[in-house]
Parts: structure tokens; sequence; C-alpha cells
């Protein structure tokens, strides 16, 4: 997945969220943190404004988000590599943070047991995913408009931590306690309906992809009844996650 395609489709969210993520989860100067399926950087460049280069490092499986938040961030710690296998000691960090990436986790149980390996006593594990079942994500309009015209197809909604109590129940198994949990809420502008559809041709993620797999027609078809479903621009969209954190 092209790094600049996922900025120009997600980015618009996640790098506010990425700000307000990192103050809910309580990152303070002095400590050290990782972020988990890191994307280009959106989060990393939060910590790092926050707790400084040399105490942030970042891991990603997709070596093009790896090579641009290396370039975003040069000299910051990136390593390619999943979250179910991550390649740091016991006990290394203060915060391991998730941001939109558990529901991507080929084991989010795994992934999370992962992290607070990699966590001191005492510090924190967190991840945030967008409320897709509860129709407050970013993409919801979008499913909304896909589902309409075709009843049967697959959304993100059944995706681990789209929906309420999903992120306290992976921290929990993963034997964290005194476990938290909130909703992080971002609004963005639109100038346009075309400012809001075109990154969904893109091909980015589940979204992208059901776009690219539709004829010419259905394409135009499912265009038009977003642009139905949307107010008329320019047009705010408000966007809510899920947030849990606990403790190792």
């Amino acid at each position: 997945m092209a790094a600049d395609a996922y900025g120009r489709f997600m980015g618009r969210y996640s790098e506010p969220l990425a700000e307000q993520f990192v103050d809910w989860v309580g990152v303070r100067p002095g400590e050290r943190a990782l972020d988990v399926g890191s994307g280009p950087g959106a989060l990393a460049a939060r910590l790092v404004d926050r707790i400084g280069l040399t105490a942030v490092s970042a891991i990603d499986p997709s070596l093009p988000f790896v090579s641009a938040l290396r370039a975003r961030l040069p000299g910051l710690d990136v390593q390619s590599a999943g979250a179910e296998r991550l390649p740091f000691p016991d006990d290394f960090f203060d915060h391991a943070l998730a941001q939109l990436v558990v529901h991507f986790m080929q084991d989010p149980a795994t992934g999370i047991a992962e992290m607070a390996r990699v966590t001191r006593p005492g510090g924190s594990v967190s991840s945030c995913v967008w409320d897709f079942a509860g129709g407050r994500a970013p993409l919801s309009t979008f499913w909304q408009a896909v589902t309409d015209l075709d009843p049967g197809a697959r959304t993100e909604e059944d995706l681990p931590g789209a929906r309420a109590g999903d992120l306290e129940g992976l921290l929990e198994a993963a034997g964290l306690t005194e476990i938290r949990s909130g909703e992080l809420v971002v609004v963005v502008a639109q100038r346009s309906f075309e400012e809001w559809w075109e990154p969904y041709t893109f091909g980015v993620g589940p979204a992208g992809e059901h776009v690219a797999s539709l004829t010419d027609n259905a394409r135009d078809a499912l265009r038009d009844h977003c642009r139905g479903l949307l107010q008329d621009a320019p047009f705010d969209v408000e966007a809510t996650a899920w947030a849990a954190s606990g403790t190792v």
C-alpha cells in the first residue's frame, strides 16, 4: 500500500486522532514509547513531539510504510515487524500504543500480549479503533451506501475492536489490570464531495478494495448514493474511536 495514498485516505482522520490518543494515554517526557502498526507515522510523530526522537520506536509489517516513516522522521527507530512478534526485549517501554491497527492484526490476542511483554510493570498498553459497529467511523457513510446497494456486502463492523467492549476484553485476556476506556472524537472539514470521495478510489483498505472490485456502473452508482447521503459541501465528518488502556 502506498504511503501517500493511505495518508490521503485515512491520514486526514488519523493525524488529529493521534494527538488526542497520546494525551488520553498520558505519555509524558522522560518516558519511552512504542508505536505498534505505525503506518506512515501519524502516532509516531505525535510521540516524538511529546517525548523526543530517541525515546520512540515504531514497527509496521509494510515496507513502504517503514520507508515513509523513516523519511518523515529521520533517525527514528523504525523496524519492519508484525505486532505478534515484536523485536524488543521484555519490560523495555513505558507505553505501547496501537492506533487503528488491532482490527488488522493477524492475531489481536497475541499482538496485545506482545505489547504487554515489552512494556515494563506499571506501564501501559493502549489501543484505539474506530466505532464501525456503532456507525460512527469516518467510513460509516460509505459503508451505509455500500449495504444499501448490496445488503450482503462485507463491511468492517465485525472486525476486532470495532464495537463497545472489544478492546477491553483483549486487554483483560492479556492479563492487564486497571483497564479504562473512553471515546475519542475528531471532526474533519471537507470542502467538496470530490475531496471526500476520491481517496476511496485509491484501493486502500477494505473500503478501497470494495470500490476497486466494482464495475464502472456499480462504482458510479455507489458514488452517487454516497453523495445523496452526505450534506451539501462544505461539510464536516465527525468520527469516534473506542480507546482502551490497561496497566502491565
